[in-house]
């Protein structure tokens, strides 16, 4: 239906009213100064109802005029014209169908997607036990035991939730003990030496579904290939659905012609996605260079996000390249480990002059909050309450100024100039969330923060879930009341000052889910009207979030953030590379998970660890138990690496991330595989000199790593299918039309020999063994011998 923007409460099904319609021309007009600016992820619309914020994705969303949609889909929009409500007039709406939308004469189009969340009635039966209370915790409500209080009837407990097909791990809370569910037998290890109840919900493996991959292309034109048949197909150019002028089904695929308007445009993108009625499919990609299909990797540049090889690195534990910078606080309370070590931001710069990054394959720098924090020590709220420096640049007491202990605004110019130079990206991670209460504004303002104190005379310290958006980190860290339009204001500027004023390429921000979505909306704004539409360059954001990956997701549209870490996948890596005792199945079904929330082509961060977590080889060397308390270890001993199986066991680590869509993130020293524990002992200062002979192999294995995913396009916007996988053994390939990738890994203690068969298009491919280990191939039936705790890559 096509329907006039009127602002009535309820736009129904039928209107016919257009203010603009396609050219019969072999092409389209595309508006000078367009609308959308980012490529838009489909939106899924739930069976009851579906907000959609227009400005995450219109510039100016009251120069909509008009609309088009599926017949069964109704909508209505606010008389401001800022939100979209869509409702299915019926419950059999299609999988896949296309909001377009007409701004000043210019069509756009998002893609809408069937939600598949399923109603759920959880249900526990206590077999005549009688408790007072019953809760339920766990990843289908963000382990949040205040939410999940069951109801009692005719002797069971019940509770209902909406939920995504899947895997949800849970406890019980039997009258406040917490539980293993003794109804269901199926558990999980949490890797911390326990185990929870496990749900698994809908059919996991469908078979059937429409897979798509990328076949043949020559400049304008493009093949996608087809497995399993397809009912429905969109393309898109950019945010532009493209008719049946620009493509076509026959036997060979989906025949793509390119739009001669993309030769206007450096860099952009053909999108394909298809669905039949057993579910939708993976999602294609295609970067164009002038319009045409870009196949040399030498093309690429550091604005290309999906490119980016990201290095994380805390300013205070890097590199001392100005002593007389250094001010350690002087307490005798405060150790060592948690005072200032030097670090600084002409360290940093020496190092990109010396080329560290560029040798390692790195093309981003995220580097640790670099705001002024307080001269003295503090104690912190939890036992045993020690003492601490603000060393890490999380205390901010201001906003826009540079910590004297790392630098001046001329080093931060410096620095980020001299890195464009060498074609990296300066990322910064910045603090919106919440301020050192020596924050001098809050003199003035004592009401821009929330509140400390609950009833019952609770202190709101660190209840993560409970009160996700209010609670305070510290009792010395006030967190901002960022749902005040003037507080938003204010951090937002700030934030927004970083950028204009060094310009950085982004930011990575610091606890994502505790700020309110108002506020990410507010800075995405200024960000996209104050720097990216006036400078004609990108600003990234990635986002810090632990919990659900439809909680993280959340936050993930061209509004707000463009990507999030993806914790959940890096948990199940490391419990895959690190442990023994767990499947490559259990990784295979989390990656795929990752793909049906953020797409085959996302830009989430995949970690070999951070700040926060102990060091993936101190699990993997031995080092540490996963009963063991990971903060206390760090304090009470020395902690190094005790099997040097841990420095193969993190190769294939980075080999996965390396290899995986998404970007790879390294957090300092896991190049080379330096140890540590939990805060503070991961972070440890930097080591560059006297590495051992593991620690180079192992650096030298994560710089081939990283050269080879920034030559070959198939590790940047190639599609993903899983070949093989077991146990101990996983194999699955990337390929980007002609160019395939196979990434096999063993994770058992001893040599196997692995069998696997390529598709049929790479059957008389000619391929390499990236890391020298011998195969045979004959008519596209592979055979390897694989050591044990390792990793090849074969790619022609």
């Amino acid at each position: 239906m096509n329907m006039k923007i009127n602002h009535l409460p309820i736009i129904a099904a039928g209107l016919a009213l257009s203010l603009w319609s396609c050219s019969s021309s072999n092409d389209f007009p595309v508006a000078k100064e367009p609308q959308m600016l980012k490529l838009s992820a489909p939106i899924l619309i739930n069976a009851d109802s579906t907000m959609i914020e227009l400005a995450d994705y219109f510039v100016q969303p009251t120069r909509i005029d008009s609309m088009e949609l599926d017949k069964s889909l109704t909508a209505a929009i606010s008389a401001d014209s800022t939100r979209m409500v869509i409702k299915p007039a019926d419950r059999d709406f299609p999988k896949l169908s296309v909001l377009k939308i007409w701004s000043k004469g210019f069509a756009y189009s998002l893609l809408l997607e069937k939600s598949t969340k399923l109603r759920y009635r959880f249900t526990f039966d206590p077999k005549n036990k009688k408790y007072k209370h019953v809760q339920i915790k766990g990843q289908m409500n963000e382990w949040n035991a205040s939410s999940g209080y069951l109801f009692e009837k005719e002797g069971k407990w019940h509770i209902d939730f909406q939920l995504f097909p899947g895997k949800y791990q849970y406890k019980l809370i039997l009258d406040g003990k917490e539980k293993s569910d003794p109804g269901n037998r199926d558990s999980v290890s949490n890797n911390n030496g326990g185990y929870n109840s496990l749900l698994t919900l809908g059919n996991l493996n469908p078979s059937g579904l429409t897979t798509l991959f990328t076949s043949a292309a020559d400049g304008r034109k493009i093949v996608i290939g087809v497995k399993n048949k397809a009912d429905t197909v969109f393309v898109f150019w950019q945010n532009y659905l493209l008719d049946q002028k620009f493509w076509k089904k026959d036997s060979s695929g989906i025949i793509i012609e390119v739009p001669r308007k993309a030769k206007e445009f450096d860099r952009s993108f053909i999108r394909v996605f298809a669905c039949n009625s057993i579910g939708t499919s993976n999602q294609i990609l295609v970067p164009l260079q002038d319009g045409k299909v870009l196949t040399d990797a030498k093309e690429l540049t550091r604005s290309d996000r999906e490119a980016m090889i990201m290095y994380f690195l805390m300013v205070d534990r890097f590199k001392n390249g100005k002593p007389e910078n250094d001010a350690p606080v002087k307490d005798k309370d405060i150790d060592p480990k948690v005072n200032y070590m030097g670090g600084d931001l002409a360290g940093i710069t020496k190092e990109i002059e010396d080329g560290y990054f560029s040798n390692l394959g790195i093309n981003t720098i995220w580097i640790s909050p670099i705001t002024q924090n307080p001269l003295v020590g503090f104690v912190e709220y939890p036992a045993p309450h020690r003492k601490f420096s603000g060393y890490h640049g999380y205390w901010p007491i201001t906003l826009t100024t540079v910590d004297s202990r790392f630098g001046n605004a001329e080093e931060l110019h410096k620095l980020v100039k001299e890195a464009h130079s060498n074609n990296i990206n300066v990322i910064l991670d910045f603090v919106s969330h919440h301020v050192h209460q020596d924050y001098a504004v809050l003199k003035a303002h004592p009401d821009w923060v929330t509140q400390i104190d609950l009833p019952g005379k609770r202190k709101n310290l660190r209840l993560w879930d409970e009160q996700r958006l209010t609670t305070w980190f510290d009792v010395f860290l006030p967190t901002f009341d960022l749902t005040k339009p003037e507080v938003a204001n204010m951090v937002s500027d700030s934030a927004t000052f970083w950028i204009k004023e060094y310009k950085l390429d982004g930011f990575r921000h610091d606890a994502a889910k505790h700020v309110p979505e108002n506020y990410w909306r507010m800075l995405t704004q200024k960000l996209t009207s104050g720097v990216e539409v006036p400078e004609k360059r990108t600003v990234f954001q990635i986002g810090e979030t632990f919990g659900s990956r439809e909680l993280i997701g959340s936050y993930i549209n061209p509004g707000m953030l463009d990507a999030q870490f993806e914790f959940n996948l890096y948990w199940d890596a490391k419990s895959s590379f690190a442990f023994d005792n767990t499947s490559f199945r259990d990784l295979n079904y989390s990656l795929q998970q990752s793909f049906s929330y953020f797409g085959e082509h996302n830009l989430m961060g995949n970690i070999t660890g951070n700040q926060d977590m102990t060091r993936f080889i101190s699990y993997a060397g031995g080092a540490l138990n996963v009963n063991e308390d990971e903060h206390e270890a760090g304090w009470k001993r020395d902690i190094q690496v005790k099997d040097t199986l841990g420095y193969h066991k993190l190769a294939s680590l980075e080999a996965f991330n390396m290899t995986i869509p998404g970007i790879p993130v390294i957090y300092y020293g896991d190049e080379q595989g330096m140890a540590g524990v939990g805060d503070p002992d991961n972070r440890r200062m930097m080591k560059f000199d006297s590495l051992n002979i593991h620690e180079k192999s192992l650096k030298e294995i994560t710089a081939k790593l990283a050269h080879l995913r920034n030559s070959n396009l198939a590790l940047v916007y190639g599609d993903f299918a899983t070949l093989r996988v077991n146990e101990k053994v996983f194999v699955y390939l990337r390929s980007y039309f002609d160019k395939a990738v196979v990434v096999i890994f063993n994770k058992d203690k001893s040599s196997k020999k692995i069998e696997f068969d390529l598709p049929e298009r790479f059957t008389d491919a000619k391929v390499l063994a990236q890391f020298g280990n011998k195969f045979t191939m004959e008519k596209g039936k592979v055979s390897l011998e694989l050591p044990g705790n390792s990793f090849e890559i074969l790619s022609n």
